[in-house]
């Protein structure tokens, strides 16, 4: 075997480890629904801070899922909600329903970069993607809040959308729990996400507090979960525009 072909063969273990790690991840910390309270501080660089609070309804697994939001203070964001769509083989659908206007719109692709309601997030960084719509590879180890934690970087696969042509992400060995994450757009690093307080619930670990960290806008936001709920019943009707619609 030659010298190439010891290279090329490595790096397709390593890609198809890093694969097998994010997959890993995904299966261990899954569940068929989730509800929580959560409130968002955020934090601007001209010191106009302001908080907003939301309850999140979320059903499915990575792929399929489909999530809700609504805001429901302050008064000028009340009654504001999102519903995603996830699919397994392409970007989310996404709508919005803006109370004032009584009617609901589609959030367009090319918007998916832009920040959601004044937050650090963006609409993309608020979907999830099935694990066949990027490319993995395995970049090295390297501890994150004292824990070790393989680095994986993640990239599109050719005609996936996405605002970032790469993402890097830590990954705790001993819970499979990702803990930190880098995105880059262009090859230039515009986000950060830091999950914190990482504690088990209802036998999941989750992250109980996560910032944001917008690097050109110097901006970040904190969220919050409050009375986070596991594999409870949800009903289909709510994840649908009636529902979001109505406000319910």
């Amino acid at each position: 075997m030659s010298k190439l072909t010891v290279i090329v063969f490595a790096a397709a273990i390593f890609a198809q480890d890093a694969k097998q790690i994010v997959e890993e991840s995904q299966r261990r910390h899954r569940s068929t629904t989730q509800q929580y309270e959560g409130v968002l501080q955020v934090f601007n660089p001209n010191g106009r801070n302001s908080e907003k609070r939301w309850q999140f309804f979320r059903s499915g697994n990575y792929g399929e899922s489909r999530a809700l939001l609504r805001f429901v203070s302050p008064r000028e964001v009340k009654g504001v909600a999102l519903l995603i769509v996830n699919h397994a083989d392409r970007a989310s659908d996404q709508w919005m329903w803006l109370p004032e206007l009584q009617r609901d719109r589609r959030v367009a692709l090319q918007d998916r970069s832009t920040r959601f309601f004044g937050t650090d997030f963006s609409y993309e960084d608020l979907e999830e993607r099935d694990v066949n719509q990027s490319d993995f590879k395995l970049i090295g180890e390297e501890a994150a809040d004292g824990q070790a934690c393989w680095k994986i970087e993640s990239t599109p696969k050719k005609g996936k959308s996405s605002q970032y042509n790469r993402v890097v992400m830590w990954i705790r060995k001993d819970i499979y729990f990702p803990v930190q994450y880098e995105m880059y757009a262009k090859n230039q690093l515009v986000r950060t996400l830091h999950y914190k307080r990482v504690e088990k619930v209802s036998g999941v670990w989750s992250a109980l507090e996560m910032e944001m960290f917008d690097v050109k806008r110097k901006g970040r936001t904190v969220l919050k979960s409050d009375k986070l709920r596991y594999n409870i019943p949800l009903k289909d009707e709510l994840f649908t525009l009636q529902s979001l619609r109505r406000g319910e």
